[in-house]
């Protein structure tokens, strides 16, 4: 596609279908030439705010300024957002966005469980109206509704309820006047005013119309370009029957609600009629023209509603707007859209001084204010008989609203009211679910920073998706590859292979790597992933270093320049409560644990240190989630892939751990055994002897020498006193690392208040 029909199909989008679609479209078109997949399907994306719609898919009006227009809004100041219709709403949605805002949302089931999960969650919730339809009080004074009947009111009133219960799950609510505002402040705890705008579509229509009304009829033949020849013609022919017939004043009605309003004026339009007979009104949507004004029938012109698309042109062939509202707390709430859509054609409006319209319009500079028939006739005269009057107070109104009334300029006020109220977010990258121990790590973290009231998500590196569960808690689980768009205000690394998408993902405001392991030498020498590794010690952007450990965070200092933050680990004492042992009956259980798979677990030497035992005195458990026994291992029991909630069970029934690892950065089986009253006989590494104390809660012996590992294990069993010492510093340790007793530390690795 060449530069030139790019471009022309750019606008067009732009003008046909707005904003959000014509930035959808390019992502996609980007996305292809690429060779990517372009843009994501429907809410495999993470975005910051889904709008659900509950308005009838039968008026298009109210959600397109309410839904459409508002993330048009957000759009321009860089907020991604949704839009799904309340009855299609899915309970998985919540996943996959950090607020939610409900426009016109009558109360289900379903809704009710959504807001609910939301909240859950630590996700704000919102609600969004435009009219006083939240209460019956309000609704009642609507006199149309009287000719209801009674199935009918009954259903209306029905829905009004339960719009106004919505509104009272939400945390706050979005208006579009001040009077709306008042009024919904007596249901929820804040409102905010985001008046009702134009969209970028509706302002470029508005200025084709106005331009195909004010100048392309009298441009000369050879300043028209060809591809306008056309549209000249028809605006020329426009132009003369405008001629033709006399000043027009016109009433674009919404609602059957609004025949009161017509009423309202039916005395001074009269008089007008009887006044200038060439005088025309033209009355669009839904009214039932009095039968008083049935002796002007002849220059009243009736026409149904007209899509928005046409509106623009159908204001632009008229010369006076008129937005009479009868007097009520009702009309009171309502927004002033009338003058913005006749002022973006240069049509100046009458309106009633109620409301929104007594607020936004300047009296006798963007349009007239009137209080009673007297000045409604007053006001029409000078505007009928005076052409310059109504283009000066047209073009004002124009001035005023292009800069003021559009989505593109106004958005700020919403983008920040949103930003500022949602909840702090969070998302943790795992490499996978699959539990290991530096995952459960981090999930203990989410879960501490869930419960201190922080938005927390997970993102997964692989291919998980939906949800996570741990410790009583739910995560939203969104995969690596469709985290676009959405604002995430802090981001935490947990290994090596999530620390590229940190790097990759540019909307995150804080970003932290959890280093819990020298991961580079997990991997052989020559091994690619080793160096692949060893680069994310020295990312390209700024990212705050944290860890669980002191030996990680003395060779980050030393060997990356890496100043990392440090809290200790902690353990669930609950899980892993005490229990004394019993040595005077039956055989010595040791218990071994750990991956033989993995060079620096060392199993091998802990299997050399059994085989020294008397199998008539000691009996062996072997516990790995991944490896099997070798064949040559002395293997009285076998515990395999065994569930952690069942990991403090296997402690119990077992005297002494041995743990011969040489390298970790972290060594959890020790401070699990102590936990639980056990015994540990360990070698010492980096990972432990932060917390590790020998012949106080454990007994150390020197890698490779097996006879001193079986002499520990030996006095243990013979040395009551001992033990007992053992026992009270080990459980002691325990207690110390409690997780409850770390929440200050952990906050504070990630900027984050936790109590």
């Amino acid at each position: 596609m060449s530069v030139s029909e790019l471009a022309k199909k750019t606008v067009s989008t732009l003008r046909e279908e707005g904003v959000g679609r014509l930035l959808e479209k390019t992502k996609n078109y980007v996305g292809a030439s690429l060779g990517g997949h372009g843009q994501k399907s429907k809410d495999k994306a993470f975005m910051d705010v889904l709008f659900i719609n509950g308005c009838d898919k039968s008026v298009p009006h109210p959600p397109r300024y309410r839904v459409t227009h508002q993330r048009e809004q957000l759009l321009a100041f860089g907020i991604e957002s949704n839009e799904v219709f309340y009855t299609e709403l899915q309970m998985d949605q919540v996943r996959h966005y950090r607020s939610f805002v409900f426009f016109r949302c009558p109360y289900t089931d379903m809704i009710g469980a959504f807001i609910e999960k939301a909240k859950q969650l630590n996700k704000k919730v919102f609600f969004d109206i435009d009219d006083l339809v939240v209460d019956t009080k309000y609704t009642d004074t609507i006199k149309y509704l009287a000719t209801m009947n009674e199935q009918e009111r009954a259903l209306y009133d029905d829905g009004v309820r339960r719009m106004g219960r919505t509104l009272q799950l939400c945390d706050a609510a979005i208006v579009t006047t001040e009077r709306l505002a008042e009024e919904l402040s007596q249901y929820v705890p804040e409102v905010f005013i985001n008046r009702n705008t134009a969209s970028e579509s509706m302002l470029i229509l508005s200025e084709d119309a106005a331009y195909e009304r004010d100048v392309l009829p009298y441009l000369e033949a050879d300043k028209v370009p060809k591809k306008k020849k056309k549209l000249q013609k028809r605006a020329i022919e426009r132009a003369a029957e405008r001629k033709k017939h006399g000043v027009s004043l016109a009433y674009f009605s919404g609602s059957l609600t609004h025949n009161d309003d017509f009423i309202l004026i039916q005395p001074a339009l009269i008089r007008l009629m009887e006044k200038y007979p060439t005088l025309e009104l033209h009355v669009v949507g839904e009214l039932d023209v009095p039968k008083e004004m049935e002796p002007y029938r002849s220059r009243i012109v009736a026409r149904p509603f007209v899509d928005w698309k046409k509106l623009p042109q159908l204001i632009a062939s008229i010369d006076i707007n008129l937005a009479p509202l009868e007097q009520s707390i009702f009309n009171e709430a309502k927004s002033e859209n009338k003058w913005v859509e006749a002022a973006l054609v240069k049509v100046p409006t009458v309106a009633s001084d109620v409301g929104a319209f007594a607020r936004m319009i300047e009296d006798g500079q963007t349009g007239f204010l009137c209080r009673n028939e007297e000045q409604w006739v007053e006001t029409l005269s000078r505007l009928i008989e005076d052409q310059a009057l109504r283009q000066r107070i047209g073009r004002q109104a124009y001035e005023y609203c292009k800069k003021r009334c559009v989505t593109m300029y106004t958005g700020r006020g919403l983008a920040e009211f949103l930003q500022s109220r949602r909840t702090e977010n969070i998302a943790f990258v795992l490499p996978s679910l699959q539990i290991s121990g530096g995952i459960m790590v981090a999930l203990r973290h989410a879960t501490m920073l869930q419960d201190a009231g922080y938005d927390v998500m997970l993102v997964d590196n692989g291919t998980a998706e939906g949800w996570c569960q741990y410790e009583g808690h739910e995560f939203p689980v969104v995969q690596a590859r469709n985290v676009r768009f959405g604002r995430l205000d802090k981001a935490v690394a947990t290994m090596w292979v999530t620390e590229a998408v940190l790097e990759a993902y540019p909307n995150i405001r804080d970003r932290y790597y959890l280093v819990q392991n020298f991961e580079t030498d997990f991997y052989e020498p020559k091994v690619p992933l080793r160096i692949g590794a060893n680069m994310t010690y020295r990312p390209h952007v700024p990212m705050q270093f944290v860890t669980i450990s002191k030996w990680c965070q003395n060779w980050l200092a030393e060997d990356y320049g890496q100043q990392a933050r440090y809290a200790r680990n902690g353990i669930d004492t609950k899980q892993f409560a005490p229990k004394k042992r019993d040595f005077s009956q039956g055989k010595i259980r040791i218990l071994i644990e750990g991956d033989c798979g993995v060079y620096y677990k060392n199993v091998d030497e802990s299997f050399r240190i059994v085989d020294k035992l008397d199998p008539d005195k000691y009996e062996i458990w072997y516990m790995s989630y991944n490896a099997k026994p070798k064949a040559h291992y002395r293997v009285d029991k076998f515990l395999h892939q065994i569930p952690y909630e069942k990991v403090a069970e296997v402690y119990h029934q077992c005297h002494i751990l041995i743990k011969s690892s040489f390298l970790e950065s972290f060594s959890y089986p020790p401070l699990e055994m102590m936990a639980t009253g056990g015994y540990s006989v360990v070698v010492p590494n980096g990972g432990n002897q932060e917390y590790l104390r020998d012949g106080e809660n454990c007994l150390l012996y020197p890698c490779g020498d097996v006879d001193a590992a079986v002499a520990a294990i030996e006095r243990i069993v013979s040395d009551e006193a001992l033990r007992d010492k053992l026992y009270e510093g080990g459980v002691a340790t325990a207690q110390s690392r409690s997780w409850p007793n770390l929440k200050a530390e952990i906050g504070k690795l990630y900027d984050l208040e936790l109590s």
